[in-house]
């Protein structure tokens, strides 16, 4: 079970690391425990899911990430289509290889991805960094996510813990 923050509504204190799932590429991001900060941390070429697997879940040992926040591709009108049911059953796999893996798995929480690729291109745009966009991406959707957390009401989008 990944503890609460009570200071952030009730969030996972901690460590967290950001996906932002694509079919050729998912890009990593994290957050310092204190979770001031976010960086782009890497971009992880697809290969196949046990190979997927097996490199997410060395990077959250190695970061001590204690829970994922999930991009979570809705259509732009807000509802959920087919490549977020794909990400939904592909988050439940990744948390059951985890915890063959490392014996547990942080929670994942799905977050609304809308429009991150798009800010990490206008970023990238702005000659700011040399980092891969999906990276930038995964780091947009954290910070989204973070930011949201101090909003009077809670947003929603689901979770699996494990």
């Amino acid at each position: 079970m990944t503890p609460l923050d009570a200071r952030s509504g009730g969030g996972p204190a901690g460590k967290l690391m950001a996906l932002d799932i694509g079919q050729a590429r998912i890009g990593v991001a994290v957050c310092d425990p204190l979770q001031l900060g976010v960086r782009p941390l890497t971009v992880i070429q697809r290969r196949s899911r046990q190979e997927d697997f097996a490199r997410l879940s060395e990077l959250v040992r190695r970061e001590e990430v204690q829970a994922i926040i999930c991009g979570l591709p809705l259509n732009m009108d807000g509802s959920e289509g087919e490549q977020a049911q794909i990400v939904r059953r592909w988050a439940r796999r990744l948390v059951n290889a985890l915890v063959e893996m490392l014996g547990a798995a942080p929670t994942v929480i799905f977050w609304d991805e809308r429009l991150s690729s798009h800010a990490a291109q206008s970023f990238l745009a702005g000659g700011k960094k040399r980092t891969p966009d999906d990276a930038i991406a995964a780091a947009v959707i954290l910070q989204s996510y973070l930011d949201a957390r101090s909003l009077p009401e809670a947003i929603d989008y689901g979770r699996i813990e494990r």
